[in-house]
C-alpha cells in the first residue's frame, strides 16, 4: 500500500469501491465518489479508506454531476468509471435522455464531466460484449466522442482477471484509457499477463460455512447437481436445467444475479458437500483484502447487509489487483 498521495481521482459508478481501493493502492487520493445504489453506497461508506481526503465529496447521481457547472465539480487528475454494462446503441447514446432506459445520458454525462473538469486521464471499464455491439460501431462512436473532448484514446483492450489480475476467476472486461492531448502518453501500456499462483481452493473459507449455502434435497435441481459436480479443484455453474463445469479450473465470472438462485450460481465441492460461494469468497475472488497486512486496508462487511445485496455488489465490482496494475501505469504517465 502506498503511503504517498501523488495524484487525485474521481470514482464514478463506484459500487463498493474496487476502483478506489486500486487507485489508492498506487498513490491516488479520492476527491469525488458517485454511486446511486443505496446498498452499494452503504458498503462503500462503511470502509476505512486508506486516504481520508478532507475535500472529498459525494454526488450520488452521475447525471446530476454532469449537469453541474465546472466550478462545482471537484478537481481530479484521473476519472475512473465502471459504467453500467447494459447493451448500448448509438441511437441511445445520441438521444441521451430520450433513450428509453436513460443509458445514453449516462455516457453523455461522462463526456460532460470530462469536458468541464479536463482531468489528465480516464479509465473506463465495461463488459467484453460492448466491443461487438452493433458490429463494433458503438465502441467506435464512444471513442470518437471521447477524442472530441480533447483526449488521446488507446485501443479498447480486453483483460482477464485470471491472466492479468492474479486471481482464480475467469473474468474478461474491456478497458478504455485516455490521456489529455497536452500529455505525452507514449509510455503507457496495458499490463502484460502474469502467472496465476492462487488456486480456487485457496480462495474458499477454511472454517465452518453456514448450512444455508449448501445444496441438498430441498432443491429440485439437487440430483442433477450431485451427479455433475464431482471435482473439488474447480467451480461449476447451474445453467437453469444443467450443470456446466469450468474447464479452466477457476471460478467463472461472478455475476450480479448469482445470489438469487439464478442460472449463474457458482458451485464448489467441499468436504461437507456441494454449495455456492459465500460473499466472503466472492470478495476474495475479486481481490478484496479480507485481512489487514502491516496495518493495510481490510475490506469490511456492513452489519445486517443481506447476502443478496452482497452477491450483487461483488458481481458488479471490478477485480482490484487488475485495476491496480492499470492504475500504476496511468500514474507513471501523469506524474
Amino acid at each position: 500500500m502506498s503511503g504517498n498521495r501523488t495524484f487525485t481521482f474521481a470514482d464514478l459508478f463506484a459500487g463498493i469501491g474496487g476502483m478506489r481501493l486500486a487507485f489508492e493502492t498506487v498513490g491516488g487520493s479520492c476527491t469525488l465518489t458517485s454511486e446511486i445504489n443505496e446498498h452499494a453506497l452503504r458498503t462503500y461508506k462503511f470502509q476505512k479508506w486508506m486516504d481520508e481526503n478532507p475535500n472529498h465529496k459525494y454526488i450520488n447521481d452521475v447525471v446530476e454531476l454532469g449537469n453541474l457547472p465546472k466550478s462545482k465539480i471537484p478537481q481530479h487528475d484521473v476519472l475512473v468509471a465502471g459504467f453500467p454494462c447494459q447493451p448500448y446503441s448509438i441511437a441511445g447514446l445520441r438521444q441521451g435522455l430520450d433513450d428509453e432506459k436513460g443509458r445514453g445520458q449516462v455516457f453523455l454525462s461522462i463526456l460532460d464531466i470530462l469536458k468541464k473538469a479536463q482531468p489528465k486521464a480516464f479509465l473506463l471499464e465495461n463488459v467484453k460484449g460492448m466491443l461487438s455491439h452493433d458490429a463494433g460501431q458503438t465502441v467506435r462512436y464512444m471513442c470518437g466522442e471521447l477524442e472530441k473532448k480533447g483526449y488521446k484514446v488507446f485501443e479498447p483492450t480486453v483483460l482477464n482477471s485470471m491472466t492479468h489480475g492474479g486471481v482464480p476467476q475467469n473474468r474478461e472486461r474491456v478497458f478504455i484509457v485516455g490521456f489529455r492531448n497536452d500529455i505525452a502518453p507514449e509510455i503507457f501500456q496495458f499490463p502484460a499477463e502474469i502467472p496465476l499462483k492462487k488456486t480456487l481452493e485457496k480462495a474458499l473459507e477454511s472454517g465452518k460455512v453456514d448450512d444455508k449455502y449448501f445444496y441438498d434435497k430441498r432443491y429440485e435441481c439437487f440430483a442433477e447437481i450431485k451427479k455433475a459436480v464431482v471435482r473439488s479443484d474447480t467451480a461449476y455453474q447451474w445453467r437453469r436445467v444443467y450443470v456446466r463445469e469450468n474447464k479452466s479450473g477457476v471460478c467463472p465470472a461472478l455475476t450480479a444475479n448469482m445470489g438469487s438462485g439464478g442460472h449463474n450460481v457458482p458451485l464448489v465441492k467441499v468436504a461437507d458437500g456441494i454449495r455456492k460461494l459465500t460473499p466472503k469468497e466472492c470478495a476474495a475472488l475479486q481481490g478484496f483484502p479480507l485481512t489487514s497486512k502491516n496495518g493495510g486496508f481490510k475490506f469490511e462487511f456492513p452489519q445486517g447487509m443481506a447476502d443478496a445485496h452482497l452477491y450483487h455488489q461483488f458481481g458488479n465490482s471490478v477485480t482490484v489487483p487488475l485495476i491496480a496494475r492499470i492504475a500504476e501505469n496511468i500514474a507513471k504517465v501523469i506524474s
